[in-house]
């Protein structure tokens, strides 16, 4: 047992687990041994998991966890913290959002303390659950890495997804425009009254429009293959191109003499394999800089819809789907 607990606490735990690399119906509810926070990890009671891209892709059997973590999908929880491992700088009690390197879908998660953060006030559990993975994201990517400026422009793929929604809100909260595409138009008319200008990558050319309207400062690309082209005709003479994932494909062509001329720089990251001190760093850097945006109502999480953990299939077929707007929760 913990150093330090709430007890008693159960010998096992119910968990989302992968049968096998496939679909949906590849995650089924299982037991597990309660897991053991080690040296400055906490054990969290969740109470709600998000769900991610990522980890559909992990039960596709494309992204596996690494080596002495938990093959449990999830990413992100909050919930309460019910035990410390050695020197946890935290509190018992404490109601804490975290991002994880997997565990997240299951009755309890370990969290490394570098990782959590206080609930902001006046948000659920649920709302908080939707924090971690896609703020963390976008700071670091549209923040630091693009270093997006007020009055500047942001071109962000995949609109009304998790992370489109978070990069969004954000960015508008940061004092920049956003310029969103998506797939429907009733999509569209979400991210038009949440403050983008949105176009319909299915029915308009998004890129010739942009390029017109006087183009943009930084890309927030998902999409990758064929779609990188077209970005970088859309960044202006110093413009920055961030990658964070390839739904079209990860091989792209591209013309290099519009780099060199245009003086952009092209730059893509992935969150699960930075180091814990990595993500402490992004951690103390949303602490200071948006948590207090969302406990003033600045940024408000948008939710599409939650299911129970049993349903975490369930979850999943939406997330493929695509026909969500946000993120998708599930409540333990």
């Amino acid at each position: 047992m913990p150093s330090t607990a709430k007890s008693p606490l159960p010998d096992m735990i119910n968990a989302v687990e992968i049968t096998a690399p496939g679909g949906p119906d590849a995650l089924t509810l299982c037991t597990r041994p309660m897991p053991q926070p080690g040296p400055n990890q906490v054990l969290i009671k969740v109470a709600a998991a998000g769900v991610n891209r990522p980890d559909v892709l992990q039960r596709m059997g494309l992204y596996p966890p690494q080596p002495g973590i938990t093959d449990i999908p999830g990413l992100e929880v909050a919930g309460e913290i019910v035990a410390l491992g050695k020197e946890a700088p935290l509190q018992l009690g404490s109601k804490v959002c975290a991002l994880l390197p997997g565990g997240g879908y299951a009755d309890y998660a370990i969290a490394d303390t570098q990782t959590c953060l206080p609930i902001p006030d006046g948000l659920s559990m649920v709302e908080a659950a939707s924090l971690p993975e896609t703020f963390f994201t976008v700071w670091t990517n549209v923040f630091e890495d693009a270093a997006l400026q007020p009055e500047e422009t942001l071109l962000v793929h995949g609109g009304t997804s998790g992370i489109g929604m978070t990069a969004l809100s954000l960015a508008l909260a940061k004092g920049a425009k956003v310029i969103a595409t998506a797939g429907t138009d009733e999509k569209c008319d979400t991210l038009n009254k949440a403050g983008a200008t949105a176009f319909n990558y299915k029915t308009q050319d998004w890129a010739a429009a942009i390029q017109k309207a006087g183009g943009v400062d930084v890309v927030l690309d998902m999409v990758g293959g064929d779609y990188m082209a077209k970005n970088l005709t859309c960044l202006k003479p110093l413009g920055r191109h961030v990658s964070i994932a390839f739904l079209r494909g990860f091989n792209a062509e591209v013309n290099i003499l519009e780099i060199m001329q245009k003086r952009l720089r092209i730059t893509g990251s992935t969150l699960r394999a930075r180091s814990v001190d990595q993500k402490g760093e992004i951690a103390m850097a949303l602490f200071s800089e948006v948590w207090p945006l969302l406990a003033a109502g600045k940024i408000t999480p948008v939710i599409d819809r939650t299911f129970p953990l049993k349903a975490a299939a369930d979850a999943h077929r939406l997330m493929e789907e695509s026909t969500h707007i946000g993120k998708i929760i599930l409540e333990v």
